[in-house]
């Protein structure tokens, strides 16, 4: 079945609730990093994103969610490290492991203890993925509940993919935002019978209102157009700071909050002025440049390199902050937001899209690995699943929407963009109305995602090579 409402209608919430009545219920919950032997009497549950940043927002609500590929796809762990696994999951004796010593064990328990991550456990104590992880296998045993948020991004094969996996399956999805570019304007859960729709209205009202929840189902007025929307934006910004009327895009916020844009000009001409105002050399990327992982090149005998590549978050849409190269031409060290993991190193190809180029400019390039386009701006719907402390929104480009007079499903399409790109925004959004950019007050950094990350999990270069 489908629970579907708009933004602050409390589809996250309930998802969140659910999860944990179903835990206190002894439902055994399933995170995809690890799975031990599965109890005869217990059921299973399973909350899964289409991304790492939409499962990070999950994640933040303390609930144990994980991508659809880690679900698809287990982990095949090395017998010696399974036991340190069964023994962190309450399944086993404490493990005598030869080259870890028991300072080593304690640290992966206490990391447990906070994060029931399985990996992040084993690298508090020292361990690479490569160490423990010995290959990744197609599912085969399947689970008895999938919660599903942001299920307005999935596309039919992946429903029929979860389909095989859960006889029990609930869809958390928002029918206001873009359907995926190939599904004509539908999402999954309009096929299904109304009795199996669960529709939340916004009946509820926060202590604080929020503008930007405001702003949102403003929209949903046909009587508004777009000069009226703007007239709301403009006297949203007068009575609350958490709205910003802005003169000109803020450079600081793109390195980790991209500028959402509709028309891939735009987006173009937004990164090429982030880099030239930042002083980056063409040939090269700088430390703390922003990047979007935009799909792997493997040929198909490479299927365990791409599996690897795609459970440490390098899948299409993720969000990568670059951190200067490997130790071998062609990688890239990363920091992939939104994983719990997120440190890799990976064979790369970096695209620079050039304005009025047909090619893009590579600055690097392994032969073959992941590929990644610059991240400083992003289209409204690559944005969505994600959300950001702030965002910045081209409001030109939604103009341009609303002047081409197009419809999708029904609405008008600048009002679906508009939608999707104020709802990114958890706390303030800033509605940029000129073509201007701002000059950077400090350089590109990346010493607080070091500080932040735990103990780094690489992919073995030398294997990658």
């Amino acid at each position: 079945m489908a629970v579907i409402g708009k933004a602050g209608s409390g589809k996250t919430l309930l998802l969140a609730e659910l999860c944990k009545a179903l835990t206190t219920a002894g439902v055994q919950v399933v995170s995809g990093d690890y799975e031990g032997r599965k109890s005869k009497d217990r059921r299973t549950l399973a909350v899964l994103a289409p991304t790492n940043k939409a499962a990070s927002v999950l994640r933040l609500r303390g609930v144990p969610a994980t991508t659809i590929h880690r679900i698809l796809y287990t982990p095949v762990y090395d017998p010696d490290y399974e036991r340190i696994a069964e023994w962190l999951a309450g399944n086993g004796e404490r493990p005598e492991i030869e080259g870890l010593s028991d300072e080593a064990l304690d640290r992966a328990a206490a990391f447990y203890a906070r994060n029931s991550s399985i990996p992040g456990a084993l690298a508090a104590a020292g361990l690479r993925g490569s160490d423990f992880i010995t290959g990744w296998k197609r599912r085969e045993e399947p689970l008895d509940i999938g919660f599903i948020d942001e299920a307005s991004m999935l596309d039919d094969r992946q429903f029929e993919d979860l389909k095989e996996i859960f006889p029990t399956l609930i869809l958390f999805g928002d029918p206001a935002q873009l359907a995926p570019v190939n599904q004509s304007g539908s999402m999954v859960f309009d096929a299904l019978p109304e009795p199996r729709k669960l529709t939340l209205s916004r009946i509820h009202r926060q202590e604080a209102d929020n503008p930007i929840l405001d702003l949102a189902h403003a929209l949903a007025d046909p009587a508004v157009d777009f000069e009226a929307f703007e007239r709301m934006v403009e006297d949203k910004a007068r009575q609350d700071d958490r709205v910003v009327w802005g003169g000109r895009v803020e450079v600081d916020l793109m390195a980790r909050s991209p500028v959402l844009v509709w028309r891939n000009a735009t987006r173009i001409r937004l990164i090429n002025a982030f880099r030239s105002v930042h002083g980056a050399p063409e040939t090269e990327l700088l430390e703390g440049e922003p990047l979007i992982c935009d799909g792997i090149e493997l040929p198909l005998k490479h299927r365990k390199k791409r599996l690897d590549l795609e459970a440490r978050g390098l899948i299409k849409g993720a969000q990568v902050i670059y951190l200067g190269p490997g130790r071998k031409p062609g990688f890239s060290r990363l920091h992939v937001m939104g994983a719990e993991d997120p440190q890799v190193s990976a064979a790369s190809i970096v695209k620079i899209e050039k304005p009025d180029e047909e090619e893009p400019f590579i600055p690097f390039a392994a032969r073959m690995g992941a590929t990644f386009l610059h991240g400083a701006a992003v289209t409204i719907h690559k944005a969505q699943g994600s959300q950001w402390e702030t965002v910045q929104v081209f409001a030109p480009d939604i103009y341009a929407a609303a002047r081409a007079g197009r419809v999708e499903a029904g609405q008008p399409l600048w009002k679906r963009l508009a939608y999707v790109a104020i709802t990114r925004a958890q706390e303030r959004l800033i509605w940029v109305v000129r073509n201007r950019l701002s000059k950077p007050t400090y350089p590109l950094r990346v010493d607080d995602l070091r500080q932040a990350a735990a103990p780094v999990l690489t992919l073995e270069e030398e294997q990658e090579a």
